[in-house]
């Protein structure tokens, strides 16, 4: 099993937060809606923490990484209204 930079795990949360939120939101199930917002939470955590370290090679990919993220907490956040 190979091992997984911390910026890949970035991409791989932000990409398990986007696969959860458009679940949730197609079925409107509410634990799906909840494991959704943990999913976002946990991609923003390793995100910021990310950014801490980031140097300015790693902007780009955190700014791409940064919108995605946004976009879904918006998602999940018009679903729930």
């Amino acid at each position: 099993m190979s091992q997984f930079t911390e910026f890949e795990q970035v991409e791989m949360k932000v990409k398990a937060a986007q696969k959860l939120v458009g679940y949730a939101t197609m079925s409107m199930d509410q634990q799906q809606l909840t494991d959704a917002s943990t999913a976002i939470e946990q991609a923003r955590t390793q995100l910021e923490k990310m950014k801490l370290v980031a140097t300015d090679l790693d902007e780009e990919f955190l700014g791409n990484q940064e919108a995605d993220l946004v976009q879904v907490e918006q998602q999940l956040l018009e679903a729930k209204q």
